[in-house]
């Protein structure tokens, strides 16, 4: 066989996102669209603010010279430096431009990050639920993906995640507010986590990088926040992109962000920077990184997402489902009424209805509904989440 048998091996468990987004296409088909209720893929439907559609517009009309040139593999210099300035409020940390690395997306970030940072065998340590590529990303890189369970609420575990520090471990990957849960970790959560990674790096001898994934970072209700990862521990990186508060996911524009104070920090941006060209990445996409500079602080209508949220958490509370309501991202993480989710998935299926397994994820005994839809998506597919919970109670 000409394909590689890890990749066989990959494709035989990949993910139950695009399984779910491939299934719809397929009932779209044969039904037709209007008749379908996906919530399968985090594809975000609000429009990007009007201020990107202006400032994109200016830069065709007005090009910088050398708009499509190459540049250094970390990205424009004046870019970095804005997003220096804006990390530093951010944060309230002293950020400059070389703490800084353009990336293709949050996921060129991340890869960018375990390239530099992992040697074969050593290992990414995710709280769970997470998302589901993760353990495809250590592996690019030679790294093993181990998982520590949160808690009911989805915080978390912090003596489960203490407990599954060992010599191998090089990272341990959070993602706040978390994809598939919406849970935002708490400051004093991550103050302590910081104190336990300061004690296993020194147990172990080396130091243990906790990484952040935050492309949800401004994708918040309630007035909720989300704390700076900065403040709470030193070996810091957070990796980000603006797919989804700018609503531009096909763009793959983002960022890695080292603390200034990192052990070995500027070796580190070095080996990211290089990795960012020798991944193939190149460097981030130029016309994105002329377009971002200036929206460093703009977001999407988030009262949008909010309003869908309330919607599906109110109807699916009316009918039977458990249902938090969670204070970031778009999505929920209902608690499945039978103890097999992937069946019940399917069940949901029987009503046109797609949803992703909490197996999936890691979170078993629950399901996964991106609700960034139009509201008819919402409304038409409020039946039947009704009818499945009839049919498992009967």
């Amino acid at each position: 066989m000409a394909v590689a048998q890890k990749m066989t091996q990959f494709m035989t468990r990949a993910s139950w996102i695009r399984k779910m987004f491939e299934e719809g296409a397929r009932l779209k088909a044969i039904h037709g669209a209007e008749n379908v209720f996906d919530f399968s893929l985090g594809n975000p439907n609000v429009a990007p603010p009007q201020s990107l559609q202006a400032r994109l517009e200016a830069l065709v009309r007005t090009p910088p010279q050398g708009l499509h040139a190459y540049m250094p593999n970390a990205g424009l210099p004046r870019v970095r430096q804005a997003l220096a300035d804006y990390l530093t409020r951010e944060h309230q940390v002293p950020f400059q431009l070389n703490h800084v690395v353009l990336t293709c997306g949050a996921a060129g970030a991340l890869n960018v990050v375990m390239k530099a940072l992992l040697d074969p065998g050593d290992e990414v340590l995710v709280p769970t639920p997470h998302f589901v590529e993760y353990g495809f990303y250590a592996d690019n890189h030679g790294g093993l993906l181990r998982t520590a369970r949160t808690r009911e609420d989805f915080q978390l575990d912090l003596d489960a995640i203490g407990a599954n520090i060992g010599l191998k471990t090089k990272i341990v990957l959070i993602n706040s507010p978390n994809n598939p849960t919406g849970q935002i970790y708490d400051p004093a959560s991550l103050d302590k986590l910081g104190e336990i990674l300061a004690a296993g790096s020194e147990r172990v001898g080396h130091a243990i990088y906790l990484v952040a994934d935050e492309p949800y970072r401004k994708i918040v209700y309630d007035g909720a926040t989300v704390p700076s990862l900065f403040q709470s521990y030193r070996n810091s990186i957070v990796v980000t992109s603006y797919s989804k508060d700018l609503s531009i996911p096909g763009e793959r524009i983002g960022y890695a962000a080292v603390h200034p104070d990192a052990d070995d920090g500027s070796q580190l941006l070095d080996a990211m920077t290089l990795a960012n060209r020798i991944l193939g990445f190149v460097n981030a996409p130029a016309l994105m990184q002329w377009l971002i500079k200036d929206l460093l602080d703009e977001c999407i209508d988030t009262e949008i997402y909010k309003r869908k949220r309330d919607r599906l958490v109110d109807a699916l509370r009316a009918a039977g489902y458990q249902c938090g309501s969670p204070p970031g991202a778009f999505y929920l993480f209902p608690r499945a009424p039978i103890e097999d989710d992937v069946s019940f998935v399917r069940l949901l299926q029987e009503e046109k209805i797609l949803v992703v397994p909490g197996s999936g994820f890691g979170g078993p005994g629950h399901f996964r509904i991106a609700y960034c839809v139009d509201d008819a998506t919402i409304e038409g597919a409020l039946p039947g989440f009704r009818r499945a919970m009839g049919k498992v109670r009967t």
